[in-house]
């Protein structure tokens, strides 16, 4: 049986002028669900089976590519995200977390919670983030969904 768990992906110092887009499947774009001066905050369901042969869930949906024991999302940027003005053209692989199921019952007991990580949108060179990026603090950690706890830290934070 498949069931939906919830990912929020926020993207801090992202670059001014270049549009950043949550990729889904091969060629649809997704905006961020909420912005700011420099963050963004993308929202997405992914699917969570639960294969025979493997002790731990796995994760799929559209937004979530890549081989099993290496799924990923993708950030695109600049022409990727469909910015055909742009000077950019990058795409960053954000790693996905090995869930257990432990982890995932409790997601799926609180709708308040969500799968949360945080990535910078800045590369060294001052452009977008591009190729496999590190996630920042713990990772993917489940805490309460933002843009709620990030709009009272950040009264800019403005929800589309």
């Amino acid at each position: 049986m498949k069931q939906l768990l919830r990912l929020q992906l926020q993207v801090l110092d992202a670059p001014s002028g270049v549009t950043l887009m949550l990729q889904r499947g091969t060629h649809e774009l997704v905006p961020p669900v909420a912005a700011a001066a420099g963050q963004l905050l993308f929202e997405l369901q992914a699917t969570v089976s639960y294969p025979k042969d493997e002790a731990a869930p796995r994760l799929g949906g559209p937004a979530v590519h890549g081989p099993v024991q290496g799924r990923f999302l993708y950030v695109n940027a600049g022409t990727y995200a469909g910015q055909a003005d742009s000077g950019w053209s990058r795409r960053a692989k954000v790693p996905l977390p090995v869930l257990t199921r432990e982890l995932v019952e409790q997601a799926l007991a609180r709708p308040d919670l969500t799968l949360q990580a945080r990535i910078l949108g800045r590369a060294g060179d001052g452009g977008p983030a591009c190729a496999s990026v590190k996630l920042l603090d713990a990772g993917w950690t489940l805490a309460p969904a933002w843009p709620v706890p990030a709009a009272r830290a950040n009264p800019a934070l403005v929800v589309n």
